[in-house]
């Protein structure tokens, strides 16, 4: 039987995870807690749908085919606001416009790498980062974390070979919630500048860092472009995740390459959802400076209440951004115990089996909890019934 390039890879895990609920009813006593997407559920506010229907109506070019690479305003408004935060030289022909972040990595490995290359993700990994390598033919090489889930270029060195092409870091991190300190990501960037490969750093939760300082220094290095390949998504910041805006930050040159790939796939990106992504960046700042600072209430309320979880054997591994990454103490593997909190517990998360090779004994120890859709008094729930969880084992 030929092997497709589909069936290199596992099924998505959040389209998993729902089956586990599907035709399911939970009473209005007890309802399903539903931990497992970090997307926002909540449509964007309501002046940006009032501009998105607007720019429908009065803007007919809006319903046609543009630029492959994106509009010209919003490359440019992105060079500009990036340069400022994170300081450098950035040209507006270094910044190009995809259909949501996922599709900025697969230009990206599209671009960088042939069949049988390499590419190294630390572990635990964003399981579509896995999905796009193994449908390319592209070797994942995983990089075990250490202490509170990061990753040690020391490690990274010893995993490189003459096939590999990037090292892949996301900060704040998908699934750990971790953010990379900007030493450890300078470390790693002049790791990749030294072997000759990319450094892939995909930013996507990067407005809701809890630091108020920029997350790394990269591009005050003159010729970052020759190593950095940057990745960013609207889809979080403005609520736009149906209308997939994300953007890549590279170089002109391979952003020439990435241009094939982009034609091939979508010609090009969402021209709502584009107008969309421009009016929020210039006119939302105050808002999306509110959704950050309720996330950072969630997070202070998992720190609130992790002593409860504590008591009964689970560790926090990583917080920050959308993510509680846990350890559970419970003999059984945490995709058996994912589909068990479902049935008795009403709580669906992902397991962290999803984002580790298979059969890896951390990722059966692990759970993820992403908390976009739940406020502080719902986070006091989840845990209360996570407490409270007696599996079947121990009956």
């Amino acid at each position: 039987m030929t092997t497709t390039r589909t069936k290199t890879t596992f099924a998505p895990p959040v389209m998993e995870a729902r089956r586990w609920i599907a035709g399911r009813e939970f009473p209005s006593s007890r309802p399903l807690i539903n931990v497992s997407q970090a997307a926002p559920l909540d449509p964007p506010p309501d002046g940006l749908r009032r501009h998105i229907a607007e720019t429908s109506i009065n803007m007919p070019e809006a319903h046609l085919y543009g630029p492959v690479l994106g509009l010209p305003e919003l490359r440019a408004e992105v060079a500009t606001r990036w340069q400022t935060h994170y300081g450098g030289e950035i040209a507006s022909d270094q910044v190009a416009i995809t259909s949501g972040c996922n599709q900025a990595f697969a230009a990206a490995i599209s671009s960088i790498t042939s069949e049988t290359d390499e590419v190294i993700l630390p572990t635990p990994w964003y399981f579509n980062h896995k999905m796009w390598l193994d449908m390319q033919g592209v070797q994942t090489v995983p990089l075990a974390t250490r202490d509170g889930l990061l990753p040690d270029p020391k490690d990274a060195k010893a995993l490189i070979t003459k096939k590999t092409r990037a090292i892949v870091l996301v900060t704040p991190n998908n699934p750990g919630g971790v953010e990379y300190p900007a030493e450890l990501v300078k470390r790693f960037y002049a790791l990749a500048k030294k072997a000759g490969i990319k450094l892939i750093v995909d930013e996507t939760y990067r407005d809701f860092d809890s630091r108020s300082e920029p997350a790394h220094e990269l591009f005050k290095d003159p010729k970052w472009d020759q190593t950095l390949i940057h990745l960013y998504s609207f889809s979080k910041a403005y609520r736009l995740t149906g209308h997939r805006v994300g953007a890549m930050i590279t170089s002109a040159d391979l952003l020439t390459e990435v241009e094939k790939f982009l034609d091939t796939v979508a010609i090009c990106p969402n021209q709502l959802g584009q107008h969309a992504a421009l009016w929020g960046m210039r006119n939302l700042g105050n808002w999306l400076a509110g959704e950050r600072e309720e996330i950072l209430a969630r997070r202070d309320a998992i720190q609130t209440n992790m002593p409860l979880l504590e008591a009964k054997g689970w560790k926090l591994l990583g917080l920050g951004a959308y993510f509680a990454y846990l350890e559970h103490p419970f003999e059984m593997a945490s995709d058996d115990l994912a589909q068990d909190l479902v049935k008795r517990a009403h709580v669906l998360c992902l397991p962290g089996t999803m984002f580790h090779p298979e059969g890896s004994l951390d990722g059966k120890q692990q759970l993820r909890i992403a908390f976009a859709n739940i406020d502080a008094a719902h986070i006091t729930g989840l845990f209360a019934r996570l407490a409270a969880y007696d599996p079947p084992a121990a009956r």
